[in-house]
């Protein structure tokens, strides 16, 4: 006896799922062809609000002006980039013309190892793909060209291939939780995550066009803390101090190679991307008080950040 599913019986669960997200998400995904000096290049956006703004990736609009937007229902616009932040790899553009509806944006901070996810876009010039997977982990660091990182980076095992990038990575309800970003390797995409944080790049970037960002000029790594500072601080590590650039804010503060960096302002500090979280617009041109342990002593030094140049 035949196993074959009949046309009239219903999809399972998992496949109900992923229509259901393919449905709702995918008229909403545009293909993207851009055109730089320097060639050619293709990837993905969401329809970000109904008037015509659109998400992507910062690499994708890398040197471009604008890009040519078409979408499944035949609908193709110009699109102008608006802004692009290379430091959290992504840009905003505003289409020219009606676009399809705008999605709904979730919050990736409520994912969970294991969650079904999926991933639209328009990989190798296939446009209108879908892949699903779960999310592989959560809270992955992910390089960018600008020599930062991007925090709390989505991994997911959801096939991606490039063109993906700038597209929509959406949960079980069709909810766009990330934007895709890159190919780690097999079965490693990786994605940039829609929380709080991001958030308010986008909405910095739709509205002024870039994000203005604080600049130490200090390089480090978590390193684990003398025993007695550990009773004293009541933690295990902090961030060694292993390039201080010339002529920045931190030089000029006295930091030194070799310096363990406990805290700012009084609040912890353990590694080069908790003080990158503090570079934030607020913190230029103010007084920050930095807390290093040297030569066996806890060391105050007082730095003014200054803006950081546009990547």
């Amino acid at each position: 006896m035949s196993n074959a599913p009949r046309d009239n019986e219903p999809l399972d669960a998992y496949s109900a799922t992923v229509v259901h997200v393919a449905d709702t998400v995918l008229p909403s995904v545009a293909s993207l062809h851009v055109r730089t000096r320097r060639g050619q290049g293709a990837g993905s956006a969401s329809v970000l609000t109904d008037d015509g703004f659109l998400l992507t990736s910062a690499h994708v609009v890398e040197g471009a002006d604008g890009a040519e937007a078409a979408f499944s229902d035949g609908t193709e616009v110009h699109a102008d980039v608006i802004g692009r932040d290379a430091l959290s790899d992504l840009a905003v553009l505003r289409a020219r013309g009606a676009v399809p509806p705008a999605l709904t944006l979730g919050d990736a901070t409520q994912l969970r190892v294991g969650q079904l996810v999926v991933a639209l876009g328009n990989p190798l010039g296939l446009a209108g793909s879908v892949t699903a997977g779960i999310v592989s982990a959560l809270g992955r660091s992910l390089p960018t060209r600008a020599g930062r990182v991007v925090d709390e980076v989505i991994q997911t095992d959801a096939a991606l291939n490039p063109g993906n990038s700038g597209g929509a990575l959406a949960d079980g309800t069709g909810r766009v939780v990330g934007v895709n970003t890159a190919v780690a390797g097999v079965g490693v995409g990786l994605a940039v995550p829609i929380n709080d944080t991001t958030r308010q790049i986008i909405t910095t970037l739709m509205r002024t066009g870039r994000v203005r960002r604080a600049w130490l000029g200090v390089a480090g790594a978590e390193t684990p803390l003398p025993p007695g500072l550990v009773d004293r601080l009541g933690r295990r590590s902090g961030m060694r101090v292993a390039q201080v650039i010339d002529g920045s804010p931190a030089a000029r503060a006295g930091l030194r190679v070799g310096d363990i960096l406990v805290a700012v302002d009084g609040d912890p500090v353990v590694t080069a991307t908790a003080l990158q979280r503090r570079m934030v617009e607020d913190a230029i041109g103010r007084r920050l008080e930095i807390t290093v342990w040297r030569n066996g002593a806890l060391v105050d030094v007082v730095a003014v950040p200054r803006e950081l140049a546009d990547a």
